[in-house]
């Protein structure tokens, strides 16, 4: 293992592993790598070719998944093979479009940067002009601003309309609210909000190189420092005032046929400080303990909870919901979560390299809206191992536990036989499996065919006895 964590290293003791050393005279069998040394491991330049007896917790090209701007472009085109499909089974275009989309409606409206620029600040600008009061809303309050007859209170019904659209058109004045991300960071590293096209271009000099501007104003790329630019969910479910994401485990242990467990061991990383919509003239961009929900920021808040972590279980999560918005809601919600997850893993299927070796435990990082829509933020490769509380130790145990069971099982290592076609294990739940799934529609075709067979020879035979 590259990581000496407690969650992974006490697995492996439980299971009665032996920690390998290059001069063991054996082969290892499970390596939990970090990103890196997968990348060192499937380098063709360094000619490893793994054995059967051997797995890794990465597969070879996991970015496809978890870079965010390859998770974007891979939805983008999960999109369109969509639509394409659609149209091939006969659906009108327009129909097949508008379907297509709704099915990826789970993203942001997200760029890349600066290859996307153009795009991006087309969007900025449309949308801010969708924002802006129009001729009718100018004329409106013109006419409310006139004087009229006052109530029995001394208040003109004039002034209450007056001051009601005015409201109204200032907050269509306000500007639309974009996060900005590195696309190979972590941890709320590099990431920042922005309401103006001027805030992208003072970035674009401070994280490119010099030369020659192109178009749109953006100069040679320097390093990684590549971006991705998102339209920023304002309007997110608050629970005592504070914004909050989901971190969810999913395990995967083959893309084709794909086949993906969800741990119901999840939790919610609240803010510490609280929300203020960035619409709202108390809105602070800059407030990243308000809008940002990494740990690894929030710990620096004076008003972070040690005891807690700032973090709910889903299981407490989804109580306070079914309370507050109904069980119905509620299990529509956590459905949708699911849906998100699977449409996620189909847009990366078909390009990621399905090394029979190789698992994968994913960390979802997940946002909820006032109407409880989840939108997916990001996919990390490498979900954190450090525990903040023992609550937190007990759930990422739990998680690695059962990541080991289903990609690592017992018949792997020779202990014993077990049966692989299983709709959970421990906290982990079936999301898909495509094999089982085509071997049970095979199954029932088969019987099918059998009964039509059956029906068939009776009824030759009632023919042959003289019965019809």
């Amino acid at each position: 293992s590259d990581f000496d964590k407690f969650v992974v290293t006490a697995n492996f003791q439980r299971r009665g592993w032996q920690r390998w050393h290059a001069n063991h005279d054996f082969d290892w069998n499970v390596y939990w790598a970090n990103v890196h040394t997968t990348r060192e491991i499937f380098s063709p330049e360094n000619g490893i070719r793994l054995g059967e007896h051997q797995r890794v917790n990465h597969f070879p090209n996991h970015y496809e998944l978890t870079r965010k701007d390859l998770l974007v472009k891979n939805v983008k085109r999960y999109r369109k093979d969509l639509e394409r499909e659609a149209i091939r089974a006969g659906e009108d275009p327009a129909v097949a479009s508008r379907n297509a989309s709704s099915a990826v409606d789970f993203l942001p409206a997200t760029f890349t940067l600066p290859g996307e620029y153009a795009l991006f600040a087309d969007a900025f600008r449309k949308e801010t002009e969708a924002l802006l009061p129009t001729a009718k809303d100018d004329e409106d309050a013109k006419s409310a601003a006139r004087p009229r007859a006052t109530s029995g209170r001394g208040v003109s019904s004039s002034s209450r309309a007056s001051r009601d659209l005015s409201a109204r058109a200032r907050g269509r004045r306000k500007r639309p609210t974009w996060i900005m991300k590195p696309t190979g960071k972590a941890q709320g590293k590099g990431i920042f909000l922005i309401n103006s096209l001027q805030q992208t271009k003072r970035w674009a000099s401070a994280s490119y190189a010099g030369g020659a501007h192109n178009a749109v104003g953006l100069g040679t790329l320097r390093g990684e420092e590549a971006y991705v630019v998102s339209r920023y969910v304002d309007d997110p479910l608050l629970i005592g005032g504070k914004k909050f994401d989901l971190r969810l485990y999913v395990v995967v242990t083959s893309f084709r046929p794909l086949r993906a467990f969800v741990s119901r061991l999840g939790f919610a990383r609240f803010c510490a400080a609280k929300y203020v919509s960035s619409q709202s003239s108390k809105g602070d961009l800059d407030d990243h303990y308000a809008h940002l929900t990494n740990v690894a920021v929030q710990k620096k808040n004076a008003e972070y909870n040690e005891k807690h972590g700032g973090k709910w279980s889903l299981t407490n999560l989804r109580l306070f919901l079914e309370s507050a918005r109904g069980a119905e809601a509620t299990s529509r919600l956590f459905k949708e979560l699911d849906a998100v997850i699977l449409k996620s893993l189909r847009a990366v299927q078909h390009v990621m390299h399905n090394d029979a070796h190789c698992f994968e435990l994913y960390g979802y990082d997940m946002l909820i809206d006032e109407g409880l829509k989840p939108w997916l933020i990001e996919v990390n490769a490498s979900p954190s191992l450090s525990a903040t509380t023992e609550d937190d130790r007990d759930v990422k145990l739990a998680v690695i536990r059962d990541a080991l069971a289903v990609a690592v099982p017992e018949s792997f290592c020779g202990e014993t036989e077990v049966d692989e076609r299983v709709n959970s294990v421990g906290s982990l739940d079936l999301l898909v499996d495509d094999a089982a799934d085509a071997a049970a529609q095979t199954s029932r075709a088969r019987e099918r065919r059998d009964r039509g067979a059956g029906h068939l020879f009776l009824s030759r035979e009632r023919n042959r006895r003289g019965d019809f």
